[in-house]
C-alpha cells in the first residue's frame, strides 16, 4: 500500500517532452472531451513528463511515482489548489475540497475528527444493517441492475450517516437532485463547459441552478431542526454542529452545508460506483469469487460483518483495493504551479498545469505487471512485486488527500461482505467500458442475475 511520504528523485528528471501540438487556440480539448482515459494514456506514453495545452492552459502531465508524490505533496506549499469549475463551485461551495490557504487549514481541522477511526466505527452498524435490510429485498434468480441498487444502498447509507432520521421520506428528493449536479460537474470534467463564462445559460446550468436550489433548502431544514432541538446523535452533522475551531467559534450554516455537500458526494457516489465495479469484476473472476467465498466462511459463518471483523477480511480488502486501482472513481487531479515549483528537480513555469491520472497510473505496466487484469493477489502482504509509493492513489495523497477515505474503504468492504455471503452477483456477459464524469461510471447500466452464495 502507498503512503504519503515525499519523494525526493536522487537525479533531475528529463526535460519535459512535447505532447500533441492539438489545435489552434484550443489545443486538445477535443481529444481529451472524446476520450479522457485514452487520452492520458497516450501521454503516457510520450515520457514521464508531457507538455500539452488544454485550450488556453499551458499543462504538464507527470507518470512516474516519484512525481505524483511529489504534486500530491507539495499541494499548499509548491503547488496552489486548481480553480475548480463552475459547477463543482456552485454545488460544493466554500468546503474543504474547494478552500485554499488558513481557510482551508481552518476546516479540515474541523471536519477531520468527524471521519476519524474511532467515530468510522461507530457507523459500521448502519453500513452492515442497510446492506442487510437490502439483501433481504432480493431473491436468487433476481435480475437487478448492478448499479442503481449500490447507489441507491449507499446513497441510504450516506443520508443515514450524516443526517440520521431527520430525511426520513426526503432521501429521494435529495438523491435526485446531487444526481443532477454531479453529472453537472462530470460534464466540466470533461472539458464541456469548463472555460464557459459563468454567465452563459446552458440547459444543463438552468437544470443544476435547480437542484442546489433543493440542496440548500433540505440541507438548512435538517440543520435548523437540529439546532431548535438541541439534540445529540451519532451522526456527522451532530459532529459538525459541535465541531469548535482555535477560537472557540462554531461552523457557520453555510459551512455546515457545504462541508455536508462533501461529504455525502464522497460517501455515496464513489463507493457505489466502487461497489458496482467490484461486483463486475467478481462476476468475471471465479477464481478471486471463490477466495472472497472462503475467507467470509471462515471469518464470518454465515453472521453479519462489524468493524472489528474488519483486520481479518484482508482479501475481501485487497478486492476492494484492486477494484479502486482498475476503476477509480476519482481518475484525475491536478495543482498549479507556484513561483518557484519543481517536478523531479525540473522547474515548472508559474501557472502552468499539472496533471496526474490515477486511471493512467494504475494501468502502467511498469508498476503493475499484466496491468488490465484484476488480481486482488498483487496486495498480499508478502507479494513478490510490491507497488510503489504513490503509484496507486485513489483518495489522492498528502495533506489535502480525502478526508472520507477511511468510510469509503470500510463501508465498502463491509457491504461486499454482507452482501457476497447471500448472493453470487452473476453480471451478464459482455465488456462495460467505463465513462467519464465526477466519477468513473459503468457507461451502460450492469445487469445481472442473482444466484445463491
Amino acid at each position: 500500500m502507498t503512503t504519503d511520504a515525499p519523494v525526493t528523485p536522487t537525479a533531475p528528471a528529463p526535460a519535459p517532452v512535447r505532447g500533441p501540438r492539438g489545435l489552434p487556440l484550443i489545443g486538445s480539448i477535443p481529444a481529451f472531451a472524446r476520450d479522457p482515459l485514452g487520452f492520458f494514456e497516450r501521454l503516457r506514453d510520450h515520457g514521464d513528463l508531457v507538455r500539452w495545452r488544454l485550450g488556453p492552459q499551458r499543462s504538464v502531465f507527470v507518470s512516474r511515482p516519484e512525481h505524483i508524490g511529489e504534486l500530491l505533496t507539495g499541494v499548499e506549499t509548491v503547488f496552489r489548489h486548481p480553480e475548480l469549475g463552475w459547477a463543482f463551485k456552485l454545488v460544493l461551495g466554500d468546503g474543504v475540497v474547494t478552500s485554499e490557504g488558513p481557510a482551508w487549514r481552518r476546516k479540515r481541522a474541523l471536519v477531520q475528527p468527524a471521519v476519524r477511526p474511532r467515530q468510522v466505527r461507530s457507523y459500521a452498524e448502519t453500513m452492515t444493517e442497510s446492506a442487510a435490510a437490502l439483501a433481504e429485498s432480493l431473491r436468487p434468480g433476481q435480475r437487478v441492475d448492478v448499479r442503481r441498487e449500490m447507489l441507491a444502498l449507499t446513497q441510504r447509507i450516506a443520508v443515514r450517516t450524516l443526517f440520521g432520521a431527520d430525511t426520513a421520506g426526503r432521501e429521494e428528493v435529495i438523491g435526485v437532485a446531487m444526481d443532477t449536479a454531479q453529472r453537472a460537474i462530470g460534464d466540466e470534467f470533461r472539458g464541456l463547459t469548463l472555460f464557459l463564462p459563468p454567465w452563459v445559460p446552458t440547459p444543463g446550468r438552468r437544470k443544476l441552478k435547480a437542484a442546489v436550489e433543493v440542496i440548500d433548502a433540505e440541507v438548512g431544514r435538517v440543520t435548523e431542526q437540529r439546532r431548535r432541538s438541541g439534540e445529540e446523535r451519532d451522526d456527522l452533522l451532530s459532529r459538525l454542529l459541535a465541531a469548535r475551531d482555535d477560537e472557540d467559534l462554531p461552523l457557520t450554516d453555510k459551512e455546515i452545508r457545504d462541508e455536508a455537500v462533501t461529504l455525502y458526494i464522497g460517501g455515496h457516489e464513489t463507493t457505489g460506483t466502487t461497489l458496482t465495479w467490484a461486483w463486475y469484476l467478481l462476476s468475471r473472476s471465479p477464481e478471486a469469487r471463490a477466495r472472497l467465498t472462503e475467507e467470509l466462511t471462515r471469518v464470518l459463518g454465515g453472521r453479519d460483518p462489524g468493524y472489528d471483523d474488519l483486520k481479518e477480511l484482508t482479501w475481501t480488502d485487497q478486492v476492494v483495493k484492486e477494484t479502486l486501482r482498475l476503476f477509480p472513481p476519482v481518475w484525475l487531479m491536478t495543482a498549479i504551479a507556484k513561483e518557484g515549483s519543481t517536478i523531479g528537480g525540473r522547474p515548472v513555469p508559474e501557472g502552468t498545469v499539472v496533471w496526474a491520472s490515477q486511471w493512467s497510473a494504475h494501468r502502467d505496466p511498469r508498476w503493475f505487471p499484466d496491468p488490465d487484469s484484476f488480481r486482488p493477489e498483487r496486495w498480499d502482504a508478502d507479494a513478490a512485486d510490491p507497488v510503489p509509493d504513490h503509484a496507486w492513489f485513489p483518495f489522492g495523497g498528502g495533506a489535502r488527500a480525502c478526508l472520507g477515505a477511511r468510510f469509503a474503504t470500510v463501508e465498502a468492504v463491509l457491504v461486499l461482505a454482507t452482501l457476497a455471503q447471500r448472493f453470487h452477483v452473476a453480471v451478464d456477459p459482455g465488456d462495460i467500458p467505463p465513462r467519464t464524469g465526477l466519477t468513473l461510471q459503468p457507461d451502460r447500466p450492469v445487469r445481472a442475475t442473482l444466484r445463491p452464495a
